[in-house]
This record gives C-alpha cells, structure tokens and sequence, in this order.
C-alpha cells in the first residue's frame, strides 16, 4: 500500500503559479503510475496529469497543456505539478492518486490510493 499526501495549495491571482507536491510512503513508489486530478464543487472528478512508473510516458488533459508540468523523483518518492498561467477555471481541490500498474490513466476508477486533496483557488 501507500499513502499519499498533497501539500502546496493555496490562493493565487490569475496568471500565477502553484507548484503541488504529494509525498508516498512506502518502499514501492517506483511501481505505481500517478495522477493529479481536480474536482470542483459540483463537477465530476477529472484527471488533470499522469505519469507512468519511470516518469517517460505523461498526460496532459487539453485544458493544461503547455501550463502545467508534472514530475516525479522516485528517489524522493515525491510527484510534483507545476501550474503556471493559473486561470480562474483552474480553482478546484486537487488530488494526488496512485496506481499499480505501468500505463498513464485518466479514469478515477482505476486509482486505488488517494491523497486528502489541497485547496487551488485561483482570483481573477
């Protein structure tokens, strides 16, 4: 199993940048595909970001390309997404998920561990 938990959320103007963080316990980070997904109130939960087990292969949902960047450090087990150019639209609670297997997914249903979320709010 892993735990997950989210930091580096907070209140930002339009056109501003956040940089999320989720740190994993357990020895077995390198084995987990991982996600950043965001759910505003009212809105179903949507992937945001993926990356696959070695960081090679990633997802970018249209509505962040070219903004948002992810990355992970398997020596750290951390996962990190770099929002730049935030917009209002971007305001949501963001989730870190993991996942075992090698491919990127974007569907919430095949994540089985999930961080307690972290606040984006984003003023225009």
């Amino acid at each position: 199993q892993v735990q997950l938990v989210e930091s580096g959320g907070g209140l930002v103007q339009a056109g501003g940048s956040l940089r999320l963080s989720c740190a994993a316990s357990g020895r077995t980070f390198s084995s987990y595909g991982m996600g950043w997904f965001r759910q505003a109130p009212g809105q179903e939960r949507e992937c945001v970001s993926a990356i696959g087990r070695t960081g090679g292969s990633t997802y970018y949902a249209d509505s962040v390309k070219g903004r948002f960047t992810i990355s992970r450090d398997n020596a750290k087990n951390t996962v990190s997404l770099q929002m730049n150019s935030l917009k209002p639209e971007d305001t949501a609670v963001y989730y870190c998920a993991a996942r075992t297997s090698t491919v990127v997914d974007t569907s919430p249903a095949r994540y089985s561990y999930w961080g307690q979320g972290t606040q984006v709010t984003v003023s225009s």
